[in-house]
């Protein structure tokens, strides 16, 4: 059997990417595409998302559907599911995340929303209404991918809360894989380690990732497809792989959150304009 044949025969012919317009959006968009899915796009930016649903339909010959929607909104999920009705989804990848590299006390009021609406309420609810939408329906499975993140996993300076939200999807989809798999649902959450997308490279790191090895897209994208159904959540990449179980496993806490505190606040001191957030 293909992949192409495996991915469409178990969750069938559309998956919905959140946060798809550019980064890991764009290459869970484009390698759905490649496996014969019509793809639900969902972003803010309206120019990269026309681009990339012209990209899909002229050289994979799939559907696609676009949904210009800021998802802190309150009317994001209705929205998404009116789309999941529509076409009969099955497969929903969670990508959109709120993101600033910056002391804790210098987020604005609205940041602090931000960060809980985008990165933990929307996700929630609607992981929860996909689930009860297709919830006993005969012979069908479904996949919930959410990207999580390796700055979920201990806690540092500079991103407490992204960290935080990240690590609230690591735990909501550890906890799901195990109470809905019995329901035909297979959930998962990626955790990824720093990955070469616009978001990360606009954060403006130095170049003193240490334990942090950048990622290409592509291959986090197919770490992810390659352990849903499988697994609670996976580490994409080697070196990640190594640094979570020593960090994880190995270290005791106190040291493995010492050691990441430092790695983080190095690889942004070392910023080109020579700035420390």
């Amino acid at each position: 059997m293909t992949r192409e044949a495996d991915l469409t025969g178990k969750y069938g012919n559309w998956c919905l990417v959140a946060g798809a317009a550019e980064g890991l959006g764009r290459a869970f968009a484009l390698e759905m595409a490649g496996r014969g899915m019509g793809v639900i796009l969902v972003d803010m930016q309206e120019e990269p998302m026309d681009f990339l649903a012209g990209e899909l339909e002229r050289g994979y010959r799939v559907p696609s559907r676009k949904i210009l929607l800021d998802l802190a909104s309150d009317e994001a999920v209705p929205v998404l599911m009116k789309a999941v009705r529509e076409t009969g989804c099955r497969l929903l990848v969670y990508n959109a995340a709120f993101s600033r590299v910056k002391p804790f006390l210098e987020h604005s009021r609205e940041e602090l929303e931000r960060y809980t609406s985008v990165n933990a309420r929307t996700p929630l609810q609607l992981v929860h209404a996909f689930a009860r939408y297709h919830s006993g329906k005969p012979s069908a499975r479904e996949g919930v991918i959410l990207m999580s993140s390796l700055a979920g996993s201990w806690g540092t300076s500079l991103l407490g809360p992204y960290g935080a939200t990240k690590a609230f999807n690591h735990l909501l989809a550890e906890s799901l894989h195990h109470e809905l798999k019995r329901d035909g649902f297979d959930v998962l959450a990626c955790i990824a380690g720093a990955t070469s997308t616009p978001g990360y490279m606009a954060s403006n790191p130095g170049t003193g990732h240490g334990l942090m090895k950048v990622m290409a897209p592509e291959k986090v994208v197919r770490a992810a497809l390659g352990s849903l159904g499988s697994s609670p959540f996976v580490v994409p990449g080697f070196t990640n792989k190594l640094t979570y179980f020593l960090l994880s496993r190995v270290l005791p806490r106190r040291i493995s959150v010492g050691i990441m505190d430092r790695a983080v606040k190095r690889l942004y001191r070392e910023r080109p304009d020579g700035s420390i957030p």
